[in-house]
């Protein structure tokens, strides 16, 4: 699966980082950084929970 990240919607609060830090970070200026764009094996329930937990809806998965 393929994450999607909507930039002009992400407010960079980081809910996404706390629930799976190995694929989201919010760097020092306030932007979250995808550190991979593909769900990486068994991290796909805690991609879930980020995308679920995205107050502001930036964040998708998709076939790929």
């Amino acid at each position: 699966m393929k994450i999607l990240l909507d930039r002009g919607k992400c407010t960079g609060l980081g809910i996404c980082e706390s629930f799976s830090p190995e694929v989201f970070e919010v760097d020092d200026d306030g932007a979250l950084v995808l550190r991979a764009e593909v769900v990486p094996d068994g991290k796909l329930a805690e991609v879930q929970a980020a995308v679920t937990g995205c107050p502001t809806e930036a964040l998708r998965l998709i076939e790929g």
